[in-house]
């Protein structure tokens, strides 16, 4: 039963905090419920960062041999190449993940013609939204563990050579202002009602702002200040430059760090609002019924 407060005498009420932590806790547990009944899914979120990571490490071991630990050093500041990979390959599972999940939560609610049942529920929507981002969340995380864990011992590499509590801010306070991305993605899925192509494409945009592979100082001027308004690019950097002691965007990890804490204040609130006005536009128009 839901908590609820009960107005003088007029049969009214107002749903507590209580019943919308509720929401949001019934929520996350149907996803996790339908997902594990297809527990390849998760098994191939957590691999796919390591098989990532593994196609640039065996091709430039391919191609340089022996000197591609040298050739490395020269072009990003460490030689430790592998785990330079890894850190890439598992930060942009968090990203794409976050953005698939709650992506295909609301376009699968609008091809099954349910998305208006949810609208006409007393749940607010943001207490809905919430559940289905912090499935995408624990998640991505599991992925993330996972990948770096794994990935070590094939690989080879030690996690703890450098500042792993650090590196972990970095991660936690990186995630904040992808909730405010996620949603934003999830207006532009409800205006255009297209998932499969807008994620195809997506990803790998991503990939390529974050560099996954490479630094950003690889880019053109105007493609790096693109990169730098992204806010994944901090965390993967922040990443590495706490495990493997390559230079940070603004030479101190605490300016970095502060960099990111503004984006994780100002990016949910955006999203959201950016959500909210699209789907208010929509159902004057349209409808949110529409397929």
């Amino acid at each position: 039963m839901t908590a609820k407060t009960v107005h003088k005498n007029l049969g009214l009420s107002e749903i507590s905090w209580r019943s919308s932590l509720g929401v949001t806790k019934t929520v996350l547990i149907a996803r996790f419920k339908i997902v594990l009944r297809y527990k390849g899914a998760i098994v191939f979120d957590m691999i796919l960062p390591v098989i990532l990571a593994a196609l640039p490490i065996l091709l430039g071991v391919a191609i340089a041999g022996q000197a591609a630990a040298q050739n490395f050093e020269d072009a990003t500041g460490t030689e430790n190449y592998k785990l330079y990979m890894l850190i890439g390959a598992s930060t942009f599972i968090v990203v794409t993940l976050m953005l698939w999940l709650v992506g295909y939560w609301i376009r699968r609610e609008m091809e099954t013609g349910t998305l208006e049942s949810v609208y006409a529920s007393p749940a607010k929507r943001v207490e809905v939204l919430s559940g289905v981002t912090l499935y995408a969340l624990i998640r991505s995380l599991m992925a993330f563990a996972f990948a770096m864990v794994v990935g070590s011992f094939i690989f080879q590499v030690d996690l703890f050579q450098g500042e792993m509590a650090l590196a972990l801010a970095f991660v936690v306070i990186g995630i904040i202002p992808l909730w405010g991305i996620s949603f934003a993605f999830g207006a532009l899925i409800l205006k255009v009602k297209e998932a499969d192509s807008l994620i195809q494409v997506m990803q790998w945009v991503v990939a390529f702002f974050m560099g996954i592979f490479f630094p950003i100082t690889v880019f053109p001027p105007f493609l790096r200040y693109v990169a730098l308004s992204f806010p994944p690019t901090w965390m993967t950097n922040g990443v590495r430059a706490s495990l493997l002691d390559v230079a940070y965007f603004f030479g101190t990890w605490y300016l970095d760090l502060a960099v990111l804490l503004a984006f994780a204040a100002v990016l949910p609130l955006v999203g959201y609002t950016v959500f909210l006005r699209t789907e208010r536009r929509i159902k004057k128009n349209e409808g949110v019924g529409q397929f």
